[in-house]
This record gives C-alpha cells, sequence and structure tokens, in this order.
C-alpha cells in the first residue's frame, strides 16, 4: 500500500511540474494572441448578447438549463483533455484543461436561445439544429482557427452527446417547479 502512495506522490509532482510548465508556455506564447482575444471575446459577448435579448420572465427556467449545460460539458470536456482524446491550443485560462468559451458560454447560451424561439417547438428538431451546428460547424472552425485539436476525436462522436445534453436542458427548462405558486 505504501509504494501506491509514493507513486501517486510521485505523479503529482511530475503532474505539478507539467502544469509550471504549461503555465510559462501559456503566459510567452498563448496570452494576448489573437487566438486568446478570440476565446476571451467567445466567453464574454455571447452573454451580453443574451441577457440583452433574453426573455426576461424566464430568467430563471434558461439559467437552469444553462448552468446544467455548463456542469456537463464542462466535465465531460475535462475527461476528454485528461483522456487524451483532444486538447485546446490557446486557453483563456491556463489551469482549466476544459474550453473556457465553448462549455461556459458558447454552448449553454445556444442552447437558451433555442429554448427560447417558440417558431420550432418540437425539442428533437432544436436538439438536432444544437448537435448539427455545435458538431459540423462550431468544432471545425476551432480546429481551422486552431483552437482545439480533436487528436483520437471525430465530430461525428459529439453529435450525439449534443444531442442528449439539449434534450436533458429541454426537460430541465419545461418543468412545473419553475410554475409560479
Amino acid at each position: 500500500m505504501n509504494g501506491g502512495v509514493q507513486k501517486v506522490e510521485q505523479l503529482y509532482k511530475k503532474t505539478h511540474e507539467v502544469n509550471m510548465e504549461l503555465q510559462t508556455l501559456w503566459v510567452e506564447h498563448v496570452l494576448f494572441t489573437w487566438q486568446w482575444w478570440v476565446g476571451v471575446s467567445l466567453t464574454i459577448f455571447p452573454w451580453i448578447i443574451w441577457v440583452l435579448l433574453r426573455k426576461k420572465e424566464s430568467t430563471m427556467r434558461f439559467l437552469s438549463a444553462g448552468f446544467f449545460i455548463m456542469f456537463i460539458s464542462y466535465w465531460l470536456d475535462s475527461l476528454g483533455v485528461q483522456l487524451g482524446f483532444w486538447y485546446y491550443q490557446y486557453a483563456v485560462i491556463p489551469f482549466i484543461p476544459a474550453s473556457i468559451p465553448w462549455n461556459t458560454s458558447l454552448l449553454p447560451v445556444f442552447v437558451m436561445f433555442l429554448l427560447q424561439m417558440k417558431n420550432t417547438p418540437n425539442p428533437y428538431i432544436k436538439a438536432f439544429i444544437f448537435a448539427t451546428i455545435s458538431a459540423f460547424v462550431a468544432e471545425p472552425l476551432a480546429v481551422w482557427i486552431k483552437l482545439y485539436d480533436p487528436i483520437k476525436w471525430k465530430y461525428l462522436y459529439s453529435f450525439p452527446i449534443y444531442i442528449v445534453l439539449f434534450l436533458i436542458s429541454h426537460y430541465i427548462y419545461s418543468r412545473n417547479s419553475f410554475q409560479e405558486s
């Protein structure tokens, strides 16, 4: 048992060294690049647009669904990075392995806008739209501008995950617990 504890300690030290090296690399080669500014903009501007255009009487419904998307997508994204499926070349913050713009802004705000759309009431159609744009437009665009490198991941793998995420967020959004008493 003691050998396992020592091995964990050695791996922790290696991880810490790599993280410090990554932080130095980030400060010297990522911070304030145009890709970094794109990431910062994609983190801030969707929320500004959402605050201005949201259906104000449903704010808590939207935020509940949006925070669900944030939490789950961040968790899945971190898992994918740690399993070596992909990595981010121009992280907004060097200490977080997942994509801040993608998980905390683009995905949740996109979901909240789709939930707000009443002209397409079928959640399956919205889920398909969300999954198609996220997997086959946004991910390739992120690869093209070198924000994201899918080492062992195909866009098609993301498609069903996005559908399920949207449908669960729709379920959260449409619960009766939001009705006034």
